[in-house]
């Protein structure tokens, strides 16, 4: 964040979360959500496609989509949000843009996402350098 105040910035490094995992949109993910309903919380789950990301640091967030019943379903969270439990993914897709609001009008075999293989630059990078020890003779 280039122009914000060097204080705001501090208090959301505070809230940064380091468990979710690195998901773009494409992605079929799983959100488990804190619900409280009638003074008890509990956790409903959330499978979808991303199909939005914004990457804002502290206020940063994600739209999964799905289908339910035959009626497309779409919820935002935040990235940071004290309500997401857990974010788990589930497969990665491969897919051309960065914000996929074109499968809100196809249904079906149209809507497919396409599986991507392997993983993300960075994770391959990071995973690649941990194996790559100097072998002694």
């Amino acid at each position: 964040m280039s122009n914000s105040n060097p204080l705001i910035e501090a208090i959301e490094a505070s809230y940064k979360r380091s468990d979710v995992p690195e998901f773009r949109p494409g992605d079929t993910i799983r959100v488990h959500a804190k619900i409280s309903e009638g003074g008890k919380d509990r956790i409903q789950v959330f499978q979808g496609v991303c199909i939005h990301r914004k990457r804002g640091g502290g206020r940063g967030s994600f739209t999964v989509r799905k289908i339910s019943h035959g009626v497309g379903v779409e919820r935002v969270w935040a990235v940071n949000s004290p309500r997401v439990v857990k974010v788990e993914l589930v497969s990665r897709g491969k897919v051309r843009k960065a914000k996929l609001y074109y499968l809100r009008n196809l249904s079906g075999n149209a809507a497919r996402i396409r599986a991507r293989l392997g993983g993300y630059a960075n994770e391959l990078l990071t995973s690649g350098s941990e194996s790559s020890e100097p072998q002694g003779d």
